[in-house]
């Protein structure tokens, strides 16, 4: 290891470092926020918490359509970037800003009009009270997505540009807004699901119209105006979309199949998706470091890629595999053992901690060897351009492992929702064994993007 990091000057750690505390500081406050906002919804009851999750499961689902070919919007930018071909860099921006935004407010008008199909179908099984509350809470994200899609095809152009400090300031404005208004209208209004839907869409849409101010009037590299991000540039939006849209058919199909794990959840009961939305919440705290990398990935290894480096993109690559393996293990170390300070914040009813305690003690042994190649892998193979494979492989390991052995763990042979976890933890592990066989071959550096 320590011959292996040898290689690395001390203008490249330092360069790593800048493009990456930020990343890491942005996902700390996304991951951590999150937590919280669920433990203040918990104030509500088991229901409120239940509607929440079973509603942010298809959020997750719709929203990474647009987040998607942001990643595109990100990988292209990054390339132009790395090829010192500037002119183009603006461009890439604008266009992805620009068909970020409009596939999020298609998205979100015609999810608004099928909500209640829409729940029925997915989610009939749960109780009414629960039902209610996620139809509210639903139709209140949705509206939200054009605001949100902005601000992260905005920090995306920035990430790629390596400019993570700005995106850094115009995620925290997001989440911290976010929090600050659950607490006033949850806490102190005691307007439980309603209240979230409010905040959610004051703090996405002010943090989008500072996101354009930023863009327009601060920003010093793009040096983009409002024409040049409503101006279609059909060549440039192809070259994106030839990244975002396998991801976006991959996280279409990989968050659809959580969706499914969700229904079988739901089917479990009121307490098993309390359950898992706790435990889900612990999973996130742990990944925070090495889900920063992931992101830092694409642009350092989309960067190496559009000099035509693939010696330096391998290196990079497996310098993140190493240090997210590396930071998976500390965060199981330290999260573990606080396991019943820390579940105390979600005020879960006594007979659900045993199971959400197995249920992270399994997950953090298992993301320590699995997790990393399985996500930090595709990021890398997703900036070279080869991201047809990632999402073919991604999508055949989804539905095959995860949804088909969580159903029969968690079903069939009645595990539960410790089960519906393990098979998830399998499927990480299948998946990463193939993006790692396809790392060391030479078709996923043979793609040109630019």
């Amino acid at each position: 290891m320590e011959r292996f990091l040898a290689r690395f000057a001390i203008g490249d750690y330092r360069a790593l470092l800048s493009l990456y505390l930020p990343i890491l500081i942005d996902q700390a406050f996304i991951i951590g926020l999150s937590m919280l906002n669920t433990a203040m919804i918990s104030s509500s009851g088991v229901a409120a918490v239940s509607a929440v999750n079973i509603v942010d499961s298809l959020n997750m689902f719709l929203i990474s359509v647009f987040v998607a070919v942001s990643t595109g919007g990100t990988v292209i930018v990054a390339q132009y970037k790395g090829s010192g071909n500037l002119p183009m860099v603006p461009k890439a921006a604008a266009s992805s800003i620009s068909s970020v935004t409009l596939f999020a407010i298609v998205i979100g008008l015609a999810m608004i009009a099928l909500h209640g199909p829409a729940l029925h179908l997915l989610f009939g099984a749960a109780s009414p009270d629960v039902i209610a509350k996620a139809k509210t809470y639903f139709i209140g994200s949705c509206a939200s997505y054009a605001g949100i899609a902005l601000t992260e095809a905005v920090c995306g152009a920035l990430r790629g540009i390596g400019r993570s400090r700005a995106s850094l300031v115009l995620s925290l404005i997001m989440n911290l807004s976010y929090v600050l208004l659950n607490v006033l209208f949850i806490n102190v209004l005691h307007m439980g699901v309603l209240g979230m839907s409010i905040s959610i869409n004051i703090a996405r849409y002010g943090a989008a119209l500072f996101a354009l101010y930023y863009i327009l009037k601060l920003d010093t590299n793009l040096h983009l105006r409002i024409m040049d991000i409503v101006r279609v540039r059909f060549e440039m939006v192809k070259r994106i979309l030839y990244v975002g849209l396998p991801f976006a058919a991959e996280q279409m199909f990989f968050n659809g199949g959580k969706i499914v794990t969700q229904i079988f959840i739901v089917h479990l009961g009121t307490n098993a998706i309390a359950v898992n939305a706790i435990g889900g919440s612990f999973a996130g705290l742990t990944q925070i470091p090495s889900a920063a990398l992931s992101i830092a990935a694409i642009t350092v290894v989309g960067q190496a890629m559009g000099r035509q480096n693939v010696d330096e993109a391998r290196k990079y690559t497996r310098f993140f595999l190493w240090v997210s393996t590396g930071f998976l293990l500390i965060t199981a170390l330290i999260v573990v053992p606080l396991f019943h300070p820390l579940v105390s914040l979600f005020n879960p009813p006594e007979e659900l901690k045993h199971d959400i305690f197995v249920i992270v003690l399994i997950n953090a042994a298992m993301q320590i060897p699995l997790w990393s190649i399985s996500f930090v892998m595709p990021s890398a193979l997703r900036a070279a351009g080869d991201s047809k494979f990632t999402s073919i492989v991604s999508l055949l390991s989804m539905w095959l492992f995860r949804i088909v052995l969580g159903y029969m763990l968690g079903i069939v042979f009645k595990y539960g929702i410790v089960g519906v976890w393990l098979a998830m933890n399998i499927e990480w592990g299948v998946r990463g064994a193939i993006f790692l066989a396809r790392f060391r071959g030479k078709k996923w550096y043979r793609h040109k993007l630019i």
